[in-house]
């Protein structure tokens, strides 16, 4: 029999300290965008859902939102960069400025994908925005032009951020520790 693994949960942003940020970030971006043609907001499935409807509320100017989903996987439980596309754009970004939202940046092999992929379709810009990143587990250096905040290498959750499809309700980001 399996046995249930038990974990606590250590505060490491705050709802407050995020919703600050996220502010922040919308009049950043708000700023560098303002006049600068159509802009499509590209959200990536699931964990930046949380980030994209906030950041969106502090966007002061015209956007669209779409969303793209990827699964990716290895061997095993080992993540070897390998991208698979579940759920696409349904805009047509070709001569828009595209912001790719992400929940976290670590490894860059799933950004790298998505970029390279998008770059296709004739974007006329594609930035980055991440919610969080994680410089330390970089295998592919992927330009950051938007950034949350800087962690650790650690093993996150809360705000979109998953275990098992658990904890991406809370209004937090915590690590997730083992007992």
């Amino acid at each position: 029999m399996k046995q249930k693994r038990e974990h606590s949960l250590e505060v490491l942003l705050t709802r407050e300290q995020i919703q600050t940020r996220v502010a922040q970030l919308g009049e950043e971006i708000t700023r560098d965008y303002k006049g600068a043609g159509e802009l499509v907001l590209a959200a990536v499935l699931r964990g930046s859902v949380y980030f994209a409807v906030d950041l969106s509320r502090h966007l002061d100017l015209p956007f669209i939102l779409d969303f793209i989903g990827i699964s990716s996987y290895g061997r095993g439980s080992a993540y070897e960069g390998i991208v698979r596309i579940t759920k696409d754009l349904e805009s047509n970004i070709a001569h828009k400025n595209v912001l790719l939202l992400e929940d976290i940046l670590d490894t860059g092999l799933t950004l790298n994908y998505l970029i390279r992929n998008l770059n296709t379709r004739n974007p006329s810009s594609l930035r980055v925005c991440a919610f969080l990143d994680m410089p330390a587990r970089r295998i592919v250096d992927i330009p950051v032009d938007y950034c949350g905040f800087n962690l650790p290498d650690l093993f996150v959750v809360g705000y979109g951020l998953d275990y098992h499809e658990r904890y991406r309700n809370l209004e937090f980001v915590a690590e997730l520790q083992e007992l």
